[in-house]
């Protein structure tokens, strides 16, 4: 299973908490690589293998599991406080 198996369930987990959506828009422009918009899929996603780094580094083992969206919640929470 890859890292962002359930992208849209972390997604719908911020949309209905207004006071992270200005620190989600923040750490996508963060982790976003340089010219997203010239490759497909034309979205700002990070790199597969950054997904898969932080994955380990949340999680261990080899990286696969599903994305929790309590845990996308918890981290940007931790970066609007901590910013």
């Amino acid at each position: 299973m890859s890292p962002a198996s359930h992208p849209i369930a972390a997604v719908m987990s911020v949309l209905v908490r207004p006071r992270l959506w200005w620190v989600s828009v923040r750490q996508l422009h963060r982790l976003a690589p340089r010219g997203w918009w010239r490759r497909a899929p034309f979205l700002p996603i990070p790199d597969a293998d950054y997904l898969r780094f932080r994955m380990i580094t949340a999680y261990g083992g080899s990286g696969e599991v599903r994305l929790v969206p309590a845990d996308v919640v918890a981290d940007l929470t931790w970066c609007r406080e901590w910013a």
